[in-house]
């Protein structure tokens, strides 16, 4: 996978000064790991006239494979053929993308402390990607980059030249020429236009990538003829993203045209409507009820029991103190979406070693789980039918024995104050129970009692003087005499 970008010059404003702008020297042959290979940085031409930095990025089959499955289109369009054997590490694409970002990070951004005055303007530019997927053929090549300054070449290369009679192929040899742009600009083409038309992207498409879009298109891509097409193939045709991009790009191109800020155009809501506060969710209130209770107790070890998708990891995670995080759950589905939400694919190898994902059943004993400061059943007790709650008791007090649980689970008498909840339904048609407090109380000192643990009561949420909170929480401490005590903690 290939990609070179040429400039030229003269004694006054030499062509290295590329190497200033991209912020790598001329003289050196570089590399840069990447999650999926090594992208290579060398110049095969550096001299007052003519200047060529080149990108090659060496892609590892395994570990596309490895790192790629489930993502995106499975990190490469022709895996359900052959996994190993496919065009990824050939073709242009957005592993090329990820890699100019990676690696040309200031340049992308038109930092350059050294020549600042020649990031700014305009350059003479040669783009070459000799190998570029083109889903749409070489006219839709030329209707994304000709709008933006560019000559546009795009070549289709044949799929067998011994035989002229099979046709072209899906790839173009792309050859991009401008003395209109700064290197910047064509950077961020690069890193947006790429993907699109490969139409694929290596990674889970996620909220953040409307972000990125409009950071990269910033000062283009409102005006562009075919927004749309970019927009939606950008975001790998997710609906919901691609709205929201387009709305925020409207508001940009609205602003442009009154020649005023994105700030003064969105004022739809009056000013006092703005500052009215939301209710906080109950999710998030239960979420950060836990850490705390978690951030008290020290533990630096946490067990996630029952995680789902990963919510309480991805806020865990955001905290130093908590050093390996282990989500378990039973389900297959919710450990792949917990994946996505936490970006394993995309972490840095020192934020993925503080987090596993594990399949298991709470209702086993299970030996991966011992030896840890602290473990949570966030709303999971409530899920299993009553005849398996002792096995479930064994598996974690028992067997895994963490020096604190904390379990939370609904207040079923809290139930009458949610307005569109009828009388006498639980909250989720998987709940098989939910308890009074008093019968949770009565459960947490049974169990507290037979495995040597003291415990505590809090609320989460508003505690109601009549019904009490919506959700109740039990801290359970391990206890060093292995005596039962009871204690109620007041909430502050």
């Amino acid at each position: 996978m290939f990609v070179t970008i040429s400039t030229t010059g003269t004694a006054a404003a030499p062509a290295t000064d590329l190497g200033y702008l991209l912020h790598k020297h001329p003289g050196k042959a570089q590399a840069f790991s990447t999650s999926y290979g090594t992208a290579h940085v060398f110049y095969p031409e550096a001299d007052a006239e003519r200047c060529t930095a080149a990108l090659l990025l060496e892609i590892d089959p395994v570990a596309l494979v490895r790192r790629g499955k489930g993502k995106g289109r499975g990190g490469a369009p022709d895996a359900a053929l052959a996994q190993y054997v496919n065009d990824r590490p050939y073709a242009a694409s957005s592993l090329l993308a990820v890699a100019l970002s990676a690696v040309f990070s200031s340049a992308l951004r038109g930092v350059c402390n050294a020549r600042p005055e020649r990031a700014a303007a305009p350059l003479p530019l040669r783009v070459e990607v000799p190998a570029l997927p083109a889903r749409g053929g070489p006219e839709l090549v030329r209707r994304l980059f000709a709008p933006l300054g560019w000559t546009v070449t795009a070549d289709p290369v044949p799929l067998d030249t011994a035989f002229p009679e099979w046709g072209d192929s899906r790839y173009v040899r792309l050859l991009l020429e401008s003395e209109r742009l700064t290197l910047a600009e064509a950077l961020r083409h690069l890193y947006v236009l790429l993907p699109v038309l490969d139409d694929a992207k290596h990674y889970w498409v996620s909220a953040d990538e409307v972000d990125k879009l409009l950071r990269a298109g910033e000062g283009w891509l409102a005006e562009h003829p075919e927004q749309k097409l970019i927009t939606s193939r950008y975001l790998s045709r997710r609906w919901s993203l691609t709205r929201q991009a387009m709305e925020r790009l409207e508001l940009v191109r609205l602003a442009e045209a009154d020649d005023s800020e994105v700030e003064d155009i969105d004022n739809a809501v009056e000013a006092e409507s703005e500052t009215e506060e939301k209710p906080t969710p109950l999710a998030e209130l239960r979420r950060d009820a836990i850490i705390g209770v978690l951030r008290a107790s020290g533990a630096s070890r946490v067990l996630d029991l029952g995680c789902g998708q990963g919510q309480l990891m991805q806020a865990l995670l955001k905290d130093a103190r908590f050093t390996e995080i282990v989500g378990v759950d039973v389900s297959m589905r919710a450990l792949t979406i917990a994946s996505r939400r936490l970006k394993l694919d995309r972490m840095g190898e020192r934020q993925a070693s503080r987090v596993k994902l594990f399949q298991g059943s709470l209702a086993y004993t299970d030996s991966r789980l011992k030896g840890y400061d602290a473990a949570v059943l966030s709303e999971v007790v409530e899920h299993l039918d009553l005849p398996r709650l002792p096995a479930l008791e064994y598996a974690v007090f028992g067997a895994a024995r963490p020096h604190a649980v904390l379990v939370t689970t609904p207040n079923v008498e809290y139930n009458v104050r949610w307005e569109s909840l009828p009388a006498g339904h639980v909250r989720h048609g998987d709940h098989r129970f939910e308890w009074t407090r008093e019968e949770f109380r009565a459960w947490a000192h049974a169990v507290a009692g037979r495995h040597g643990y003291t415990v505590e009561f809090l609320p989460v949420g508003p505690d109601d003087p009549e019904v009490g909170p919506p959700t109740q929480m039990a801290v359970f401490a391990a206890d060093a005499t292995g005596t039962r005590t009871e204690k109620e903690a007041k909430p502050a």
